[in-house]
């Protein structure tokens, strides 16, 4: 049995509790809501390597230290993020667009041309972003059609510049007049 079944399997069951609703309106109304943008990094089967962009990332706890994200029941990458296993979320700055597309879909080797460094863990740190957050997986829980993954952050660091954001299916920026 792989670890990504052991995963679904030993996951929850949660009880829709109202009717469906339209899920692609659902969505459009979600997009009303600006997130900054992340590729969570970890070490994968034999020496590949996995990368994954993500805006579903969130602090959960300064003490003790955690965060979290989501990743799709339907990702072949489940088996990565199983409690105990290490990753790290590496937060994109303004003009790392082609970054986030290239681990935002299946291709053959996503860290191609991606400067990048291995912690003592295995897990690829980007370079040249905003902020990396070094975490282990504290625990993972099913909910609807995706794994929400808690992690307990290890180690972080964090450089200068301006975020990427993610808002109506776009990449932005925020408007610096504005501030």
């Amino acid at each position: 049995m792989s670890s990504a079944t052991t995963v679904l399997r030993q996951a929850e069951q949660v009880t829709e509790l109202a009717p469906p609703v339209d899920t692609r309106a659902l969505r459009n109304a979600m997009g009303h809501f600006a997130t900054g943008v992340t590729v969570v990094t970890a070490p994968g089967e034999g020496n590949a390597m996995v990368g994954i962009t993500a805006n579903s990332f969130s602090s959960l706890s300064l003490e003790p230290p955690l965060v979290l994200w989501s990743l799709a029941l339907s990702s072949p990458n489940l088996a990565s993020f199983v409690e105990g296993k290490p990753f790290a979320v590496n937060v994109l700055g303004q003009g790392q667009e082609a970054v986030a597309m290239q681990f935002s879909g299946a291709r053959d080797d996503k860290f191609a041309g991606i400067d990048y460094r291995l912690n003592q863990q295995g897990v690829p740190l980007l370079a040249s972003t905003l902020a990396r957050f070094e975490c282990r997986v504290e625990f993972t829980r099913r909910l609807g059609d995706h794994l929400l993954i808690v992690g307990r952050v290890k180690d972080f660091s964090t450089d200068e510049g301006e975020p990427m954001l993610f808002y109506k299916g776009r990449f932005g920026a925020l408007d610096a007049a504005a501030s």
